[in-house]
């Protein structure tokens, strides 16, 4: 039967359909709040970025931020906005004080929506704004302007004062980490030096800008050489150089965290390895250059130019309007400037960069034979064997479209991979199956990343030998059995990232299954119960007569039900990992010999049910 198309077929939206009916347009991808890119805290980012660029402009010193339960309250002291304008800005699409340059130079958000993505995807928003003695305010239900005050006088100071709750139609069983708000409280700490936040309780505030970022990121024991720091009027760096492998970075536009980098972060890439070339006056592979390499970078542009409304990559080749002056150049010649100054004047730290690069060179070219080796190796693997079943995204025109959605699920073991196989989303979702436990790679070299088979066809799987900008799946997921022997595969995976691919953690992509433990069901109904605690209540619930399944590996769960657990109530629990966290410690204390301390440790951590088996 042919599809009728005529007049009717034809639709207008308004604004606030539009984004609600395409919202990955405006924020990326939903997600239920276990990822820290996911779209409820953009919808705090584009707020908070509104508040920001008041403290750029010269006006307000603080920001009062408060979490509960789903509900976010940002205070401003900045000018507030127009008062006249208060419902406009944040129900008229394309309507805002950026586009005047004046008002707003180099500000994040230009292209008036934020503050409108965020009312059309939330249940309700409040909004009031304090100006001169006088205050506005408007309230919305999924952005439809329910109440409004006329103007009135206050003895409230300047500002601005949004309370919204994302829409759980949109979002989920969503609910906020504290973590990943925090996280973001420092990063605007970090490239506001003075400005003061406050957020449930907590102070966040940096005199140092992006000195304080790299201090709270390294182990000063384990740096080459100390932090090194300029700042300038729009282009401010600071970096080192450690002993962990990959390259890390922390990239900024306009205060904006671009976590995917950008051409600021191609224009630094090259320049560091161009400025110590013409300093030691050696033709160094880049390589041996940015081996653990740790920096910050922060750039301020006029109009930048983002990859999408998330702008978590910068697509601008300019810094000003007319196109007269590159990133590229000002990066290049910032670098050439101040870097190379400071290493003619500090004897210690070139001395101590070169012998690093010089580490690097002679590792990479002891490897490299194996490296060849392995790479053809696991060329063959992937063609013959059967130990990555991909997904259709990256064999469609959809990869681009479903970057956010993609993930893979690391397993041992035939029986829980074969689940997880028929049971997985195929568009979306990977499977890759370990072969028995990782090896403990704790202290060794990354010439054991070539020389294991696991290890080597796992970096392949996920394309991270180069670095994980490139990494193939946004979600990587350690699915093991709720046992001993299951959690015994998660910490030698875990080693195996931290040691080798800590940017993998850094950056979010890494992510733990959680599994029911329990299922109690009746004639009538089934519950899967995650611990003790939802198993009693389960009980509770369905009453007597009740048959109750202990599972103890993936494998003995049906495709049926882990399609389940694996889908859009899917619980992932991320590996997180503190602005304070040391992963040499980490490692040291946990696959390291202090066997009593770990001892008492995991005895004053098990949980009831664990502490009910050892006893017994």
């Amino acid at each position: 039967m042919e599809a009728t198309y005529t007049e009717d077929n034809i639709k207008t939206l308004d604004w606030k359909e539009h984004i609600r009916k395409r919202p990955g347009m405006y924020i990326g991808k939903l997600g239920n709040g276990s990822a820290h890119d996911d779209g409820i805290y953009i919808l705090s980012k584009e707020i908070m970025d509104n508040a920001v660029d008041e403290y750029l402009m010269g006006n307000g010193k603080k920001i009062d931020v408060k979490l509960d339960k789903k509900r976010i309250t940002i205070r401003d002291y900045g000018r507030g906005v127009p008062l006249g304008k208060v419902v406009d800005c944040f129900s008229k699409i394309n309507t805002g004080g950026k586009y005047d340059s004046e008002a707003f130079q180099k500000s994040v958000g230009l292209n008036g929506v934020g503050a409108k993505a965020t009312n059309a995807l939330s249940k309700y928003l409040k909004v009031q704004s304090f100006r001169n003695g006088e205050s506005k305010m408007a309230e919305f239900q999924f952005g439809e302007l329910i109440n409004e005050t006329p103007i009135s006088s206050t003895k409230e100071g300047n500002g601005t004062l949004v309370i919204f709750e994302p829409d759980e139609t949109i979002f989920e069983e969503y609910s906020f980490k504290a973590e990943f708000l925090e996280e973001l409280m420092w990063n605007y700490a970090y490239l506001n030096a003075g400005l003061k936040l406050h957020f449930n309780g907590k102070d966040f505030f940096s005199k140092n800008g992006l000195l304080d970022l790299l201090k709270n990121k390294t182990n000063e024991d384990e740096l080459c050489y100390p932090i090194v720091h300029f700042k300038g009027e729009d282009f401010e760096v600071a970096l080192t150089h450690g002993k962990q492998y990959g390259e890390e970075y922390y990239t900024f536009v306009n205060g904006q965290h671009t976590t995917q980098g950008g051409t600021h972060l191609v224009a630094f890439r090259e320049a560091i390895v161009k400025t110590v070339r013409d300093f030691y006056k050696k033709d160094y592979d880049p390589n041996d250059v940015r081996a653990s390499i740790v920096a910050a970078v922060s750039i301020r542009i006029q109009e930048p130019v983002f990859e999408s409304q998330t702008k978590t990559k910068l697509g601008s080749q300019y810094t000003t309007p007319n196109g007269s002056t590159t990133i590229r150049s000002v990066v290049n010649d910032f670098m050439k400037e101040h870097f190379d100054k400071f290493l003619h004047m500090n004897p210690s730290v070139k001395d101590a960069l070169q012998k690093k690069i010089l580490q690097s060179e002679k590792e990479r070219k002891e490897i490299s034979g194996i490296r060849k080796l392995a790479n053809e190796k696991a060329k063959k693997a992937n063609l013959h064997n059967k130990k990555l079943r991909d997904c259709q995204t990256h064999f469609t025109d959809l990869r681009k479209e479903k970057r956010f959605e993609t993930t893979i699920f690391i397993t041992e073991g035939d029986s829980a991979s074969g689940s997880i196989t028929k049971a997985r989303q195929v568009e979306t979702q990977a499977v890759f199956s370990l072969r028995g436990k990782p090896l403990n790679c704790y202290g060794m070299t990354k010439k054991v990343v070539y020389q294991n088979e696991e290890f080597n066809l796992l970096q392949h799987a996920l394309d991270i030998e180069n670095g994980v900008e490139n990494v193939r799946y946004n979600k990587v997921v350690i699915a093991t059995d709720a046992d001993v022997d299951g959690a015994h595969i998660r910490l030698l995976l875990l080693t195996f990232f931290l040691q080798f691919f800590p940017d993998l953690v850094k950056q979010g992509h890494l992510y733990i299954l959680e599994t029911p433990l329990f299922r109690v069901r009746n004639k009538k109904d089934t519950i899967y119960c995650y611990d003790e605690k939802e198993k009693q209540k389960a009980i509770t619930k369905l009453g007597p007569d009740n048959e109750i399944t202990r599972f103890k590996g993936l494998g003995e769960i049906s495709p049926d039900e882990f399609s389940k657990f694996i889908g859009k109530d899917i619980r992932l629990e991320p590996v997180l990992m503190k602005k304070e966290t040391q992963i040499s410690k980490i490692l040291d204390y946990y696959m390291g010999k202090n066997t009593p301390d770990r001892q008492i440790f995991i005895v004053d951590n098990l949980r009831p049910e664990e502490v009910d088996r050892v006893e017994n």
